[in-house]
């Protein structure tokens, strides 16, 4: 009988990080890496695979059907060897993490990741909280923090990394007819956060652009009240599709100017790192990234 293959497990990181970041050189940077290297790692993996995986249209990546297959598999052996170095880890890692992030990232993508984080160190404690984008710079600036996912703003970056970018899309529930109200000249109304907000200042921004009216029915300080506006027909807002609710629609460019797109930035102090809050980062980083994967993108 034929021994099964054993798939190279370095590889299959070069494969689906090069998948996620959309890039081979991206992935490469991220795994600290030379491109070559990366390259040869597919190339292997093809070989062992006995078949292509990836086509190169431009610059954009391709998955054939085997690459498919391949990908669901390979994100889930990563995951195993992950969480039995993580439990090995575990044993090791003690301390304490501070961690900050936006309101979007606490109520969909880092729940399990804190969970599975604590559940592999269990000696190390978490000391997690929700915030605006100032509030958590600060806290970065001022070292209560060791890390923070913030939305990245047109102000100069800070110690950090920008993981990627995602989408920013009108939202809305079918019972709002926006199309109507922008046909008939009246008001686009609006659910927004309080001013300063980076998605009010981009939605006003684009609306004014476009010549199209607006007026702000509904402010909130909590994300949680701006998808309830927004579901019971209040009026549209902009958000990236992370953590919309089934019955929203995103609504067409065509409709509603562009709002482009919003990166994602991991901040982190700029004091050395714990070995506890290094590893709480690589989690988060490989979390974002295969979220956004699974978004097409967004």
């Amino acid at each position: 009988m034929k021994r099964p293959v054993t798939l190279d497990g370095e590889a299959l990181r070069s494969f689906v990080s090069g998948i996620e970041a959309g890039s081979f050189a991206i992935a490469a940077q991220r795994l600290n890496r030379s491109t070559s290297a990366v390259s040869a790692h597919l190339k292997k993996l093809e070989q062992q695979c006995g078949t292509a995986l990836v086509v190169r249209t431009g610059r954009h990546l391709t998955l054939t059907p085997s690459g498919e297959v391949l990908l669901g598999f390979a994100r889930r052996l990563l995951t195993l060897n992950d969480e039995a170095y993580q439990a090995l880890c575990g044993m090791t890692l003690q301390g304490e993490v501070r961690f900050g992030m936006q309101e979007d990232f606490g109520e969909t993508l880092l729940p399990a990741v804190l969970g599975d984080f604590s559940r592999a160190h269990g000696d190390v404690q978490i000391a997690a909280r929700i915030g605006r984008n100032q509030e958590l710079k600060q806290g970065i600036k001022e070292q209560r923090l060791d890390l923070a996912l913030i939305w990245q703003d047109e102000a100069p970056p800070m110690p950090g990394e920008l993981l990627t970018e995602l989408p920013v899309r009108w939202l809305s529930h079918p019972r709002l007819d926006a199309a109507a109200l922008i046909a008939g000249g009246r008001p686009l109304p609006l659910v927004m956060f309080e001013t300063p907000c980076l998605f009010r200042k981009r939605a006003i921004e684009a609306l004014d652009r476009a010549a199209i009216p607006w007026r702000v029915v509904f402010e909130s300080r909590s994300l949680g009240g701006i998808w309830a506006a927004v579901t019971a027909g209040l009026g549209l807002t902009l958000r990236t599709l992370m953590g919309k609710p089934a019955e929203l629609n995103a609504l067409p460019h065509p409709l509603l100017p562009d709002a482009g797109s919003l990166g994602v930035a991991l901040l982190q102090s700029d004091i050395a790192l714990s070995p506890a809050a290094e590893r709480l980062r690589d989690i988060i980083q490989q979390a974002l990234l295969a979220h956004h994967a699974r978004l097409g993108g967004g």
